[in-house]
């Protein structure tokens, strides 16, 4: 099963749920994916040996200046505006290419082959706990995660069948975790696509309920079925419950505003070691996942 822990707003406890949940389960057999490419910080909780590594990017075109007629087809194919001719010159914008190819196919000449442009990287390693953990980590500068996070589910890691490339694709893992990164924007859907089954952590705040909305409109439109985990709760006010009653979200688990937790937590320890009593709730609440899913049917 395909879990994705997502929020449309930062610092809700994504993290903090994703790796505790994946502790509470059947380690051998729980995969973790960080997709927060521009900021993955899930490592810290899992301590992952990195065993393997693979750069990642976009295909970029090189022209052949000895082969190019200059007929301006490329330019003309490009919806991103990423190759332009300028008489007798052609113009490639890195920044603003896609790496859909286009230019390439379309070129009268075969003047324009395709060379990696690295984004990023992906890393891929055991934990203590017998968790397996991949991640995708974006260079600093890069403008586009998307390609990224692609590659990261498509990974086909130590041959086990881990691709999410295709909902139909079998895998070996029994739960395969994506930490997704917030907010709402196109990372987040690349993130969340192909999942089986979405947990929102939100707070009770304005902030909170505004973009949980936001997330459960994607999450509607992506035909993905969700619950909610209420973090920080017993303040703010009480519009998050009104909100899920009102949009039929259960709502899962709920998670105090707690000085030791958030201590323990700025150390580096998941949840489930502050406090082991939630290795029990996390799988209630697996099996709630279960129920849910076998309830709505194919």
């Amino acid at each position: 099963m395909r879990i994705a822990v997502a929020s449309g707003k930062g610092g809700t406890g994504k993290t903090t749920v994703a790796t505790s949940l994946a502790l509470s389960l059947d380690t051998t057999r729980t995969m973790v994916l960080d997709c927060d490419v521009e900021a993955p910080n899930a490592h810290l909780f899992l301590n992952p040996t990195f065993e393997r590594r693979k750069e990642v990017g976009i295909l970029i075109p090189q022209v052949d200046g000895g082969r190019c007629s200059f007929c301006g087809r490329c330019a003309e194919v490009c919806q991103f505006h990423a190759i332009a001719v300028i008489g007798q010159n052609i113009l490639v914008f890195p920044e603003l290419c896609h790496g859909c190819g286009s230019c390439t196919l379309n070129c009268p000449e075969q003047a324009i082959s395709e060379q990696l442009d690295v984004l990023g990287i992906l890393e891929a390693g055991p934990t203590p706990t017998g968790v397996y953990f991949a991640r995708g980590v974006m260079k600093v500068g890069e403008p586009m995660a998307v390609p990224i996070i692609r590659e990261l589910k498509k990974w086909d890691i130590e041959g086990r069948g881990t691709s999410l490339a295709s909902q139909d694709e079998a895998y070996d893992w029994e739960t395969i975790i994506l930490d997704a990164p917030p907010g709402t924007s196109c990372p987040v859907v690349e993130s969340v696509h192909g999942a089986d089954f979405a947990v929102l952590v939100t707070e009770p705040t304005p902030f909170g309920l505004h973009d949980l909305r936001l997330m459960v409109e994607v999450l509607h439109k992506l035909d993905i079925p969700a619950g909610v985990i209420i973090n920080r709760d017993g303040t703010g006010n009480v519009e998050v419950d009104q909100f899920c009653a009102e949009a039929d979200l259960p709502v899962l688990m709920r998670i105090p505003l707690d000085r030791s937790i958030g201590a323990g937590i700025a150390q580096g320890k998941p949840l489930v070691a502050i406090r082991p009593e939630y290795t029990d709730q996390f799988r209630d609440l697996y099996r709630r996942i279960l129920d849910i899913l076998q309830k709505a049917g194919p």
